[in-house]
């Protein structure tokens, strides 16, 4: 009896997921209304707009889809940027999968893996060690799935009547874009916190405005990264050495 209590999550599990995850929703619709307007006027129905969303769901990736196919580029072209835009989630998925029932994880992980965005790994990445093992499948899967089911609402909305949202409102044709970094803002706040982390995210993003300025659009967010990542092993091997020095002492 006790076996079974353990494996399952328990209700307050999912219902954290979902309030973890609503302030996602600020972001995620009017990111995905822009997509779901951006796709119907490159020449996808409705219909195709709303399954992209449903089955790819990989934000920045739907719109380089969308452009890549409009503009005539080969299939193999198309899936190849795809795959390296989401490169990312060969690191995202390990370093989560720690905090997951190995045997939950080898039965669900393609729905797993297919809910994994930058957002849900900023989230899952903070909360699931604050939880109890058995509490983490269910908070995980509650939020993906809120995340991804208001991703395809905003597309069929954008779809729908997009045009007709940015005729009334032409204002939030201009915020839109804007919704997803500021969601990222958001996420990335409470890391300000931490020395360590401030000097990494301001190095960052130091980096990424640098190069951006000097023209160096494509390869700013990587190579901004990768600075960003060197600054802070950087710092977290000067703080063991110190601490161990003084351990010594």
């Amino acid at each position: 009896m006790n076996q079974t209590t353990q494996s399952s999550p328990t209700t307050s599990a999912w219902l954290l997921g979902v309030k973890d995850a609503l302030p996602l929703l600020g972001g995620y619709i009017p990111v995905a209304i822009s997509f779901g307007l951006i796709s119907v006027q490159a020449g996808f129905s409705a219909l195709e707009t709303t399954l992209i969303s449903v089955l790819i769901y990989a934000g920045a990736s739907q719109f380089l889809f969308v452009a890549m196919v409009a503009s005539g580029a080969p299939l193999w072209l198309v899936v190849l940027m795809t795959l390296l835009i989401n490169a990312r989630h060969v690191v995202y998925g390990p370093n989560l999968a720690p905090y997951l029932s190995a045997d939950a994880a080898s039965r669900c992980w393609p729905w797993l893996m297919h809910g994994l965005t930058d957002q849900i790994f900023a989230l899952a990445h903070s909360r699931l060690p604050q939880l109890c093992a058995q509490d983490r499948l269910g908070w995980y899967t509650a939020a993906a799935l809120l995340a991804w089911f208001s991703w395809i609402a905003g597309t069929a909305l954008g779809a729908v009547a997009g045009m007709q949202i940015t005729q009334r409102w032409p204002l939030l044709g201009d915020v839109m874009p804007f919704a997803l970094p500021a969601l990222f803002l958001v996420l990335l706040a409470p890391r300000f916190t931490s020395k360590i982390w401030s000097l990494t995210l301001g190095c960052a993003i130091g980096v990424a405005m640098l190069l951006k300025l000097l023209g160096i659009s494509n390869g700013a967010i990587p190579l901004a990264a990768l600075a960003g990542m060197a600054m802070f092993y950087l710092l977290q091997s000067r703080q063991k050495a110190k601490s161990g020095v003084m351990s010594h002492g």
